[in-house]
């Protein structure tokens, strides 16, 4: 009997393990779009929040992380609330490979000519603003200039605009 309960305990306590590791990993993966304007540009439809895909799989994520315990331990007495949490980071790692699948597939064709241009623009003047070979007033420029390509076009996540700020900010003084 105390064998068979530790067996379960230890089954439950890989599945939880596991599952937290694929919270983490999609997380990361979700982050690497946030920290990374050029992969955002390229894919902009994984931060378009008028799209369903996109709606759906920050829904998914903000279940899976209210769920997400403290330590995978304070869940191994509680069976529903592990239940709860593994079906929703199962939803948030679906969710999330279903717009990205759709991201990596549309990739800006929905923008118009003009629209892909100015993304291209953006994506180039955004290199000019990280590159340290730049006088701080060149960096300045091209930031200021990739922001006005994007306006009406694309909303940069704030901790996408705040990560391209950091990166040019002490050439910049800003």
């Amino acid at each position: 009997d105390t064998t068979v309960t530790r067996r379960n305990q230890a089954a439950q306590w890989r599945s939880l393990t596991r599952v937290l590791r694929e919270h983490d990993r999609t997380d990361t993966r979700w982050l690497e779009y946030e920290i990374d304007s050029a992969r955002l540009l390229d894919f902009p439809l994984m931060t378009d929040m008028r799209n369903p895909l996109t709606i759906g799989f920050h829904k998914a994520k903000l279940r899976a992380d209210f769920l997400r315990p403290a330590k995978a331990e304070d869940l191994l007495d509680d069976g529903d609330s592990a239940a709860r949490y593994l079906a929703a980071v199962e939803e948030y790692v679906t969710a999330f490979n279903i717009a990205e699948a759709e991201a990596q597939r549309r990739r800006r064709n929905d923008f118009s000519q003009d629209g892909q241009q100015r993304i291209a623009r953006a994506q180039s003047l955004l290199r000019t603003a990280s590159d340290t070979a730049a006088t701080p007033q060149e960096r300045q420029n091209a930031y200021d200039r990739a922001r006005r390509e994007l306006d009406g076009l694309i909303v940069l996540p704030p901790t996408t605009q705040a990560c391209i700020e950091r990166g040019i900010s002490g050439e910049l003084g800003t």
